[in-house]
């Protein structure tokens, strides 16, 4: 079995989020090839894990690779906002997500990830679901695709991009190959546009987050799972582009700021003026310079982490009191 994906921040994951008492139960809310799953199950002998992933191809990967660990590890196949609505599992008492897309889908995938492999041009984490990359352009307008450019991606040259793409789709018809794109985009930019990245970086990633939804269900899946973390538990989100980091940012900032019960709790006019996370390390943590040179792909990487206040549960509390 190969594997492709080095996990990033992985040490400093594994001294932050270790547990801190036997048989403790960690959440894996992305898991791809397991290799931070790998990880902990290795260091702590007592810890369990429940493993998800939208990617059956992917999570098989992970299933093989942790199956020496037998039942300290258990599955779930979908996406983690399914997963924690669901109120009837175990409570977990540290979750981590990492956000980046795996290497795997990069060079095992075959689904036009990549600008620099012509493969089909679909980017679908969840194979299952009916919208592809190639359907997304075919259906967008061009302004419609210069917006999408611009918010997921920051792209620049958002229009001109788009324009190049719906004249290539009016000559030739739907665009179905990654190679295809990536020579569109490159076409259409200044000669002067070239820096450290690939011209199709930012088309690339912003068609990838608007097919998987990813920045649309990242804020319900912060709340999910901090609604069902352990109070005292922790949680650790690894972010890869400033999109996706500043949502993380603003979500541990707000829950540091205090706590309202929620309205459906027997008492709801009970405010408090605590705070319901704790934020450890306000800016984040970033890679070394030894990290980055080993895996340049995680250059970007950030490790969010909060602490779930164990006062959340005053609001219960307080209505027994009454």
């Amino acid at each position: 079995m190969e594997i492709v994906h080095t996990p990033v921040l992985l040490e400093e994951a594994l001294q932050l989020l270790a547990p801190r008492q036997p048989g403790e139960l960690m959440i894996d809310a992305t898991v791809g090839e397991g290799g931070h799953s790998y990880a902990f199950l290795s260091r702590f002998p007592d810890l369990r894990l429940i493993g998800i992933d939208a990617d059956r191809e992917i999570q098989e990967v992970a299933k093989k690779r942790l199956t020496v660990f037998g039942e300290r590890v258990h599955w779930y196949t979908g996406w983690s906002h399914d997963f924690f609505a669901d109120s009837s599992h175990e409570k977990p008492d540290t979750i981590l997500m990492d956000l980046g897309v795996s290497r795997y889908h990069y060079e095992k995938g075959d689904r036009g990830f990549s600008f620099l492999r012509d493969e089909v041009l679909d980017m679908r984490i969840d194979r299952t679901q009916s919208l592809d990359a190639a359907a997304l352009l075919a259906g967008l307008s061009e302004k419609a695709l210069a917006d999408l450019l611009y918010t997921y991606g920051e792209e620049r040259y958002a229009r001109r991009i788009a324009r190049s793409i719906m004249e290539a789709q009016s000559r030739r018809g739907r665009i179905s190959r990654s190679g295809t794109l990536a020579d569109i985009i490159a076409r259409a930019l200044p000669g002067r546009y070239r820096g450290s990245i690939h011209p199709a970086t930012r088309t690339f990633q912003a068609l990838r987050i608007a097919v998987n939804g990813e920045l649309t269900h990242l804020q319900e899946l912060l709340e999910r799972a901090l609604g069902v973390l352990k109070p005292g538990g922790r949680m650790g989100v690894i972010t890869f582009h400033s999109l996706e980091d500043r949502i993380v940012k603003h979500f541990f900032r707000e829950k540091g700021t205090g706590y309202t019960c929620p309205q459906n709790q027997p008492i709801y006019t009970y405010k408090r003026s605590g705070k319901s996370v704790k934020v450890l390390y306000r800016k984040g943590i970033t890679p070394g310079a030894l990290e980055i040179r080993n895996n340049p792909s995680a250059r970007s990487a950030r490790l969010r982490i909060a602490e779930k206040a164990v006062e959340e549960d005053l609001c219960l509390q307080y209505k027994e009191m009454q």
